[in-house]
């Protein structure tokens, strides 16, 4: 299987999940024209588990370093099964309102605060599972971005005078998200063996495998979670599980597009993981939120006509972010 040998690579890995992460909520936006978010999902999930497959039997099974794909499912332990399993409930838990914030308040909005908090939360929880670089600046890294996520709460709220009742719905529920969100990371790399991906612990997982078990967590928990958000919606009407049938091979096709892009990030963490540390790792694929945020404010307008206050938030937003991105890196080097 492909493994990273460098510290340099492993990098370049954690950025390609941060643009991978942060731009997947772009496919949402793009299917919300004629879709509901919840028939959305379907696709999304479905589209994420392909992709997990993919990887698997390409990436995880060529090349002569580690174990390949079916070798080392054959061999995993119960106990790490069900822990990468479980990710994959936490993570579609945390996901599905996700995108219900998104639907509610955009992704210059969800993702900073959503994902931000779960970037924040979820490097303390994976440092502590399994502490690897220097943790002064990893702890600084993520207080300046605690401090960014304040600032866009800010910007949001300025630009949304007069709407307290979205504003309160979304931001609420993107915490909600975020705070079950910090969780299913440290599930999927306690799976794995982050000191050794060439030979791995027996009963252990290499990432490959173990982002596979956690699509599978993610598949067979969207029949319960997601029809829970189509009964009970947080925006509009109840939605049918016949409505699914009725959209166009462009709309699923979309919805698929954005669980493998979603996937792709996911991959490219766990495997850098062993090199740079699950709680760098973590951090750096969640500095998703400044890209969603730049899609959310550049592309998709959602600060138009917003006050000279609140530009000057994202602004510091945006500066806080990559600083405190930046002492993550350092932190691992």
């Amino acid at each position: 299987m492909f493994i990273v040998q460098s510290y340099p690579l492993a990098i370049f890995f954690c950025f390609v999940t941060m643009l991978c992460w942060g731009s997947w909520g772009n496919t949402q936006k793009l299917a919300a024209k004629t879709w509901r978010y919840e028939l959305f999902y379907w696709d999304y999930v479905i589209g994420l588990l392909l992709f997990s497959l993919l990887s698997a039997f390409t990436l995880g099974s060529f090349g002569t370093e580690g174990r390949s794909f079916l070798d080392d499912l054959m061999q995993a332990d119960g106990r790490n099964l069900f822990s990468a399993f479980l990710g994959g409930v936490v993570f579609n838990a945390s996901n599905i309102l996700l995108a219900a914030a998104v639907a509610l308040c955009g992704m210059s909005v969800a993702f900073p605060v959503g994902v931000g908090l779960a970037l924040v939360l979820g490097v303390l929880i994976n440092y502590f599972g399994a502490a690897k670089g220097d943790p002064l600046f990893i702890f600084l890294g993520v207080a300046l971005i605690a401090a960014a996520i304040v600032m866009n709460g800010l910007a949001y709220r300025m630009a949304r005078t007069g709407k307290r009742k979205l504003t309160a719905k979304g931001l609420l529920i993107s915490v909600a998200a975020g705070t079950i969100m910090a969780f299913f990371y440290r599930f999927v790399a306690s799976s794995m063996d982050l000191d050794s991906f060439t030979a791995p612990a027996a009963g252990k997982m290499t990432p490959y495998t173990a982002v596979v078990v956690f699509a599978t967590g993610v598949f067979v928990s969207n029949f319960l979670f997601n029809t829970i958000a189509m009964k009970c919606p947080v925006e509009g009407t109840p939605v049918r599980p016949s409505e699914y049938f009725g959209g166009t091979f462009r709309t699923h096709l979309v919805g698929m597009l954005g669980g493998a892009i979603w996937c792709l990030g996911e991959s490219f963490s766990m495997i850098a993981s062993g090199k740079a540390g699950a709680a760098i790792s973590y951090g750096l694929g969640q500095g998703a939120t400044l890209v969603s945020a730049l899609w959310g404010i550049l592309i998709w307008k959602e600060f138009r006509g917003a006050p000279g206050a609140s530009v000057l938030c994202n602004t510091g937003m945006f500066v806080l972010f990559l600083a405190g991105l930046g002492l993550l890196i350092y932190a691992g080097a």
